[in-house]
């Protein structure tokens, strides 16, 4: 049986990088002169202990070490990256969280450029030192520029779970009377509002068998044309469940908008105030509220 030179070349694993050498050869080394500088940079107050630290730094250079045995460091998207990537996913999530900049997460990386590059310095016989020293600067610019990506879409989705915490805090619907619903409305009226608010009032509506909702806009800075079809959404939807909405807070600034945009209402009850809807509620209910020792 004859074996080829190609056969055995294609046999035989990719060679190690020298990265990849130094950071096996020299881990304990590189660790100890890495972790003041991550320590300095990152361990402000109680954010983060000097143990977890240390234990997120050793975890990164092993992870470091395994990815680079490859032969390709340029594209980190590679399967041999995926234990690294999620590390450092875990990593900058955890960052975000604990109220760290998009800047502090990325120095954990990039403080690991000094102690590797003197490393492969003090260790280069090839000649190559500027190429390795490329490919290593290249390499962690690229995984700091991951910690950055995967905390601003941590940061991203945070706070659009917050807006839509807010939303649901800003739409309350307050049974006034028996068959009487409120829904007091503050600030702008989008669409995403639209649809939250009129989850809100419709479920409410189920809830309690309410016949009647008064839809207060005192709290709404402008009405145009956007937010007035959004307010007959809200009411088109009521009328489905069986309730009819009142509008109140009609100020005199939006009665003329509403005049000068010609929108419609159509039959819809308008009135100036909370207290003047309110009765009207109650005239429709058959019911009346009158003040002590009248008869």
């Amino acid at each position: 049986m004859t074996i080829t030179a190609d056969a055995v070349e294609t046999s035989q694993p990719a060679p190690e990088t020298s990265i990849g050498i130094v950071l096996d050869r020299f881990e304990r080394e590189i660790l100890a002169e890495w972790m003041p500088e991550i320590i300095a940079l990152l361990s402000r107050g109680s954010r983060v202990q000097e143990e977890e630290v240390r234990m997120q730094a050793r975890d990164f250079i092993r992870l470091l070490r395994q990815a680079t045995r490859g032969a390709n460091l340029t594209d980190i998207s590679a399967p041999e990256w995926q234990d690294l990537r999620e590390f450092l996913g875990d990593l900058s999530r955890s960052r975000g969280i604990q109220g760290f900049t998009p800047t502090e997460t990325a120095t954990f990386v990039f403080s690991l450029k000094r102690p590797l590059f003197e490393r492969l310095r003090r260790e280069n016989t090839n000649g190559h030192l500027f190429d390795e020293l490329w490919t290593a600067t290249v390499l962690l610019d690229k995984l700091g520029l991951y910690t950055t990506e995967v905390f601003q879409k941590t940061r991203e989705e945070v706070i659009a779970r917050q807006q839509e915490e807010m939303l649901e805090l800003s739409t309350p619907v307050v049974k006034l009377w028996e068959g009487v619903l409120a829904l007091p409305l503050i600030g702008t009226l989008d669409s995403s509002r639209t649809q939250v608010v009129m989850e809100a009032l419709l479920q409410k509506i189920v809830e309690t068998g309410s016949p009647i909702a008064i839809i207060d806009i005192t709290g709404v800075p402008t009405v145009d044309t956007l937010v007035a079809q959004h307010l007959m959404k809200t009411v088109s939807a009521a009328r489905l469940m069986g309730a009819e909405c009142i509008i109140s807070g009609i100020r005199p600034q939006i009665a003329q908008t509403i005049v000068h945009l010609q929108v419609d209402l159509g039959d819809i009850a308008t009135k100036a105030t909370l207290a003047d809807a309110f009765q009207l509620a109650l005239q429709r209910m058959g019911a009346s509220v009158q003040r002590p020792g009248r008869n």
